[in-house]
């Protein structure tokens, strides 16, 4: 029996860990071969590898995310290793502007100062930010998203066969929750990205859509299973009681990106269980 993706080329972006790997695995195995493109090379590496030893087709390529050429190069590097580009999903990103995948001392400085900085200053995420670090944030999670789209979409359209295009946003695009704004900006602007895209595109065959997962377990938001008071928040406004996991966000996208999803365009799914019932 055939996989829902069978003969199609999928690019990955963030490929290398969490949701990005799940969604390189589970593509994989629906018969996608698989570009999987980070900047953390020797993780990309070690998912192509894990993929190839389970009997699938994957490549691994870096991709810095901000970067126009190197988004150039990446669509490049599919159409050279498999002849086309069919899906293309967009989970490279960061939490903040020094975040780095698996850096959990980074991670904990991180919280620790801006817990200290609110005690001084209830609102510093705000009126203490650094401009610089917002920009750094939206250059991967939006202008990343955009220069993705650009490079797999001019492929797609170039060969007139049509795609799928699936956007990492999170909850984080329609809830502002806590801390600085720079993630949750960069998030609803996938968001509106998303929705401009898939207007755009509808005519041309390519469907866009985003998914805007809750609380995942996955390095991001690893940091937050060590401070009880994070960690009573995410739970608490989770009616199911506990995080997601990479695979559960990765099903949604293979429908998104599969033939059952033929008539879906412009949508935001939200794995996250039941966040927004409340």
């Amino acid at each position: 029996m055939a996989g829902r993706l069978e003969g199609k080329v999928a690019v990955i972006t963030g490929g290398g860990n969490g949701i990005g790997a799940a969604s390189a695995r589970r593509f994989a195995a629906e018969g996608a071969s698989v570009i999987v493109a980070d900047v953390q090379t020797t993780n990309a590496v070690a998912v192509a590898q894990g993929i190839e030893a389970d009997g699938g087709r994957a490549s691994a390529v870096h991709l810095d995310a901000a970067s126009g050429e190197s988004n150039e190069e990446m669509a490049a590097e599919a159409v050279d290793r498999y002849g086309t580009i069919d899906v293309v999903v967009t989970a490279a990103g960061v939490s903040s502007a020094d975040y780095f995948s698996g850096d959990m001392e980074n991670d904990r400085k991180r919280v620790r100062m801006a817990s200290e900085a609110s005690a001084v200053n209830p609102a510093a995420s705000l009126t203490e930010l650094d401009v610089e670090d917002f920009r750094r944030v939206i250059d991967v999670n939006l202008t990343g998203t955009l220069l993705a789209i650009q490079s797999t979409v001019r492929v797609m359209l170039d060969q007139h066969k049509g795609g799928s295009v699936v956007t990492i946003a999170s909850i984080a695009a329609v809830d502002p929750l806590w801390g600085a704004p720079s993630y949750p900006v960069s998030k609803a602007g996938v968001w509106m990205l998303t929705k401009n895209a898939a207007r755009t595109l509808a005519p041309l065959g390519i469907r866009v859509n985003a998914i805007g997962p809750g609380f995942i377990e996955t390095n991001m938001t690893a940091v937050m299973n060590e401070v009880d008071e994070l960690s009573a928040v995410v739970l608490g406004g989770t009616p199911m009681g506990r995080k997601g996991t990479p695979d559960e966000v990765a099903n949604v996208a293979l429908f998104l990106a599969s033939e059952e999803a033929s008539f879906v365009t412009g949508e935001l799914i939200h794995p996250d269980g039941g966040w927004f019932t409340g």
